[in-house]
């Protein structure tokens, strides 16, 4: 397999220093708050095509990622369900960021820079991309590097996984699990569609919202489609398209698997738990039980993240204990 030409020695991010950088939310020196929800924050939009400049190859093609941040969790899933970890490399930046934003920093369950760049934090790839090294967009996870023409193949985190599941099938150890079948392909669309706006991206609805009017809105966005979803699983389960393991379900369950840990309360989506659902924690915790999904969920890291650098919705940094939750079928 081939790698990058050559590589640099592995750096490592100072300390986070809220007090100096502030937070990605609220920047400080000179750190600029990115765009957010827009076309423009997502730029970079590259795909792995035979015909295109970026053909899928192995080794050639490194990820870098949260394992807080579930857009960037897919990713992992579909890597393992696919079987693709020794085609394309990871790195996992620290889940603590400050207003410099992702950073790579030694710590359990993260990572240097392990793609040869010695990047010390994520922005250094994003203006390694751009012709000027001016980039202004959103320094966001996942992102899909180009180990040889060193520069990001796409931080649009909708069709990195989509990539990811049907180009490397050669490379796969596990080329027969299909999560994009043809045959489905409009459906799973139309259904990731509503996943996305009103329960990956509906709990920030809620969350963020900075009126009582928005923050109602998103609440009852979250769990109308929440109720939605219960009533299709309990009539067609024991996945979102009956038997046939999709697409779908990763990105369901990156937002599932944070719910009770983190939306129910740090986001105030609180009229029902996970586990207040009868088809849908059966659901979760079916999926919980592959190791694609249980292995690649960190809810220590999820749970710092979310309460230690959203200081603008949990001040005191305070990162709860709980809940405890039984996972076991």
């Amino acid at each position: 397999m081939t790698g990058p030409s050559s590589t640099v020695a592995p750096a490592e991010a100072g300390p986070v220093d809220f007090a100096r950088y502030g937070t990605i939310y609220q920047p400080r020196g000179g750190a600029e708050l990115a765009p957010w929800g827009t076309a423009d924050a997502y730029p970079l939009r590259e795909r792995i095509s035979d015909d295109g400049p970026f053909p899928a190859a192995p080794g050639r093609y490194h990820l870098y990622v949260s394992l807080a941040c579930p857009f960037a969790h897919r990713t992992l899933i579909v890597r393992a369900l696919k079987g693709l970890e020794e085609v394309v490399g990871v790195s996992v930046v620290d889940p603590i960021r400050d207003g410099r934003g992702w950073a790579f920093r030694t710590g359990r369950g993260q990572t240097l820079d392990t793609a040869g760049n010695g990047f010390a934090f994520l922005s250094e790839a994003y203006e390694a991309s751009v012709p000027d090294g001016h980039y202004t967009g959103r320094v966001s996870v996942p992102v899909l590097w180009d180990t040889r023409e060193r520069r990001i193949v796409a931080n649009y985190y909708p069709t990195i996984t989509i990539d990811l599941e049907t180009r490397f099938d050669a490379w796969a150890r596990h080329p027969e699990v299909d999560l994009y079948p043809g045959d489905l392909r409009t459906d799973i669309d139309a259904l990731n569609d509503h996943i996305g706006e009103h329960v990956n991206n509906g709990v920030y609805h809620a969350g963020f919202a900075r009126t009582q009017e928005a923050y109602e809105a998103g609440y009852d966005e979250v769990f109308n489609a929440l109720d939605g979803l219960e009533d299709r699983l309990a009539r067609s389960g024991p996945y979102l398209f009956g038997d046939r393991l999709t697409e779908a379900d990763v990105r369901l369950w990156v937002t599932l698997v944070r719910f009770d840990a983190v939306y129910h309360g740090h986001f105030k989506v609180n009229r029902r738990r996970l586990v207040d659902y009868p088809a849908l924690w059966a659901y979760a915790r079916r999926l919980h039980a592959l190791p694609a999904f249980r292995d690649t969920t960190d809810l220590d890291q999820i749970k710092r993240h979310y309460y230690g650098t959203q200081l603008h919705l949990n001040p005191t940094g305070v990162v709860p204990k709980g809940p405890v939750v039984d996972w076991s079928l």
